[in-house]
């Protein structure tokens, strides 16, 4: 459980305040709040020109719709005393309470919150790429409310809050259940809610900007280690297993990946790079404490490769993921959560909790697969519900006209880049500020051939 937290934090004796573990969960905290631009950028990138605006501002929304539904209800609901094993109860609705409530686990309750907070941020902002070049922001973000209220939330609950998933003894110590499998579920779903952009499949719709993808990516690798790491709940033996065994395995995806393309295509691409880490990062989130090195390397191999080939399952399925979360995170995701059943090793996922490959039995393989098809599951059928329900009513997709001439326009009254020498476009021209006209210039006489090259 990110954290390491009892199921009632407010329960019990509560211990003196551990300064260290304080500071590394502050720190980590702010390290996960930094992969959601970090994952604006790396979406960004990977769209058009056009859309790129767009694709930020998804990700910038959620930062901000999500972390006031997360002090409203959203912890309560997540973290709260658990009921029936399904949700948390309201007690700590607004954080109420949290202020004087001291600390659990040597860091204050409201610290714990603090960063879960950024975990639900980042998890509704991952589902975004599914959908680029073709959704209007407000319907994405009520989109993005009601899911995190009837996805998010109570999953978190089940898996790290003490409910059903939790007490039945499924392993997930950072989020392949709760954020990958739940993000890319939903992604899935709105996909075919959405339908395929114009001109998909014909059209290839290339990255615009594949040093921002990387610088993205970059930025995701170095949040991800507070991510994981982060999620032992204090500067520990835990902390350092997570850090090594997320820095190797990301190493190995992007490896794992580019072979693929070079095998495959013929040449290894800085986007397969990039998404390779990525997908080595999903993959290794679930199982990061529970793992040694060399089982967080083969378990980086097999999704760097595995995602490479998942990307192509939207051609033959013919659903548009645009920047193809399914194949990254829903299926990393499920990659990383079943792998546990085959790499876990007793001494750092507890007693009995041996892989398949370490002498353990089938029945930890067994409750990691409950694990993931109840949240694959739930996450899909709610989403698309939702979803279904915002396109028949106020309209999810923008229109073809918006999507052909650029959605940036069209949602937002700006461009990504402005190249007219006069300046005065996007936010400038609604606010019916005029352009400034370019000083006039004499003749001059043209330039020789040979000068010029």
């Amino acid at each position: 459980m990110p954290g390491g937290r009892e199921n009632d934090p407010r329960g019990g004796s509560v211990p003196e305040l551990d300064s260290g573990a304080t500071a590394w969960i502050l720190t980590s905290a702010a390290l996960v709040l930094l992969m959601t631009p970090g994952l604006a950028l790396f979406y960004g990138g990977m769209t058009r020109s056009k859309s790129v605006l767009n694709m930020m501002m998804m990700s910038f929304g959620a930062i901000g719709l999500v972390s006031l539904l997360w002090v409203f209800y959203g912890y309560s609901i997540a973290f709260g005393d658990d009921i029936g094993g399904i949700t948390g109860d309201l007690s700590a609705a607004g954080l109420r309470g949290m202020l004087e409530s001291g600390t659990e686990g040597g860091i204050p309750d409201l610290l714990f919150a603090g960063f879960q907070l950024m975990f639900a941020v980042i998890t509704v902002a991952l589902i975004s790429g599914a959908i680029a070049d073709r959704a209007k922001f407000g319907p994405w973000l009520l989109f993005a409310g009601l899911w995190a209220t009837l996805v998010y939330f109570p999953v978190a609950h089940w898996v790290w809050g003490g409910g059903w998933i939790y007490e039945l003894g499924v392993l997930d110590f950072a989020g392949g259940t709760a954020v990958h499998i739940n993000a890319g579920a939903a992604a899935l779903a709105l996909a075919l809610v959405l339908g395929k952009r114009v001109g998909w499949p014909k059209d290839k719709f290339k990255p615009h900007n594949l040093p921002m993808v990387l610088l993205g990516a970059g930025l995701l690798w170095f949040g991800w280690f507070g991510f994981n790491a982060g999620s032992a709940g204090a500067a520990n033996g835990a902390a350092a297993v997570s850090l090594i065994n997320t820095q190797v395995a990301t190493a190995a995806a992007v490896l794992g990946w580019i072979v693929v393309e070079w095998l495959r295509d013929g040449k290894p691409t800085t986007l397969g790079a990039a998404s390779g880490a990525v997908a080595g990062l999903v993959g290794i989130t679930p199982a990061c404490a529970f793992l040694e090195p060399l089982g967080a390397i083969a378990l980086g191999l097999i999704a760097g490769a595995v995602c490479a080939l998942a990307v192509g399952l939207k051609y033959r399925f013919k659903y548009d993921d645009s920047l193809d979360v399914v194949a990254v995170h829903m299926v990393g995701g499920i990659i990383g959560s079943l792998l546990i059943g085959f790499l876990a090793i007793e001494v750092l996922a507890g007693e009995g909790n041996n892989g398949l490959l370490y002498g353990g039995g089938i029945k930890l393989l067994g409750l990691q697969a409950v694990g993931v098809i109840a949240v694959l599951v739930y996450s899909f059928v709610v989403a698309y519900i939702i979803g279904f329900a915002i396109e028949k009513t106020i309209g999810f997709r923008a229109s073809a006209e918006a999507e052909v001439e650029g959605i940036d326009n069209a949602e937002h009254a700006e461009s990504a880049y402005e190249f007219s020498s006069t300046g005065g476009g996007g936010a400038f021209a609604a606010a019916g500020i005029a352009p400034t006209a370019a000083p006039k210039t004499e003749p001059t006489e043209p330039v020789s051939e040979k000068v010029a090259g």
